[in-house]
């Protein structure tokens, strides 16, 4: 929600390692998500806010931090467990409060999507259609709701990535990669991160990494394709291993409970964003925005 690209605002992907904290950050760790100092952008309801605006958050990632000294007015630790239902009810609440309290901006988070994606894969018809039909409820009840506030509220629906089906015969274990002592990986499964313990050679290291090569690549990060900035975030790491299209990096641990059927192995993201399965939607819809109108595909 910054207008920037992850290697500048800081969140160069779900886990990564900071090296000048020395620190790891996932997405899974409330503490790591909740501290403003990871992030490097200016989220729109922190330049909401500091423009004299009110913000409101139901859900959106970083909205429960301090970021430059800045939280929304109004916003809710995540919670999946809450339904719809209830977030909508609160957005709608927020639009009744008196005009100097009501928020200008508005974030909210539905997972249906990505809980179905991951866990049934997106070619799922059956559950990806029940979702998505809970979604339009959702919606639905929404834009009822603000039909009936007499209010000029423009609405924007996104999606933050797509899915792409990874079966348990495509997972690569990394566990081979592994070299204590000698850098530090931070795996994302559609892509990992990393990292040159202090002293460690990098021409050694990409040698080994390098050798390994099966079914992915290793890139040192100068010359990793998907990066635009000039300037190169410590964040993203020395190397990157970035497996061939439709595979995913795991682990012996899960591998072994994939194939014992003790984990369900679903649909995935994170991939090459030239991918058309990693395109997002972009729905727009209000008193400001003009009806009808179609737009090429934009980053």
């Amino acid at each position: 929600a910054t207008g920037l690209y992850p290697e500048n605002h800081g969140l160069v992907d779900n886990t990564f390692y900071d090296p000048e904290r020395g620190e790891l950050y996932r997405t899974s760790n409330r503490e790591a998500v909740e501290d403003g100092t990871w992030y490097k952008g200016t989220p729109l309801w922190v330049n909401a806010e500091q423009n004299g605006m009110v913000a409101a958050s139901y859900f959106f990632v970083g909205s429960e931090a301090d970021i430059q000294g800045v939280r929304p007015s109004h916003y809710f630790n995540y919670e999946g467990s809450t339904p719809n239902e209830v977030r909508i009810q609160q957005a709608l609440d927020w639009l009744a409060l008196p005009e100097a309290r009501r928020p200008h901006l508005i974030t909210l988070y539905f997972s249906d999507m990505d809980d179905a994606g991951h866990r049934y894969g997106p070619s799922d018809d059956e559950h990806i259609g029940a979702a998505l039909l809970e979604l339009d409820k959702a919606l639905g009840l929404l834009f009822e709701g603000i039909k009936a506030t007499g209010l000029p509220v423009n609405t924007i629906i996104v999606s933050d990535h797509g899915m792409i089906d990874v079966t348990p015969d495509k997972l690569i274990n990394i566990d081979p990669l592994e070299q204590e002592g000698q850098y530090r990986i931070a795996n994302n499964g559609a892509l990992a991160h990393v990292y040159l313990e202090k002293g460690a050679s990098h021409q050694a290291a990409y040698q080994f990494l390098k050798s390994k090569e099966d079914r992915f690549r290793v890139y040192a990060i100068e010359d990793f394709p998907f990066y635009r900035s000039c300037q190169k975030n410590p964040r993203l790491g020395d190397f990157i291993v970035l497996p061939g299209y439709g595979y995913y990096l795991s682990d012996s641990r899960r591998i072994a409970q994939v194939r014992q059927g003790n984990f369900t192995q679903g649909g995935e993201h994170g991939f090459n964003p030239e991918f058309p399965e990693m395109h997002a939607v972009f729905y727009a819809n209000g008193p400001a925005i003009r009806k009808g109108m179609k737009i090429p595909s934009f980053r």
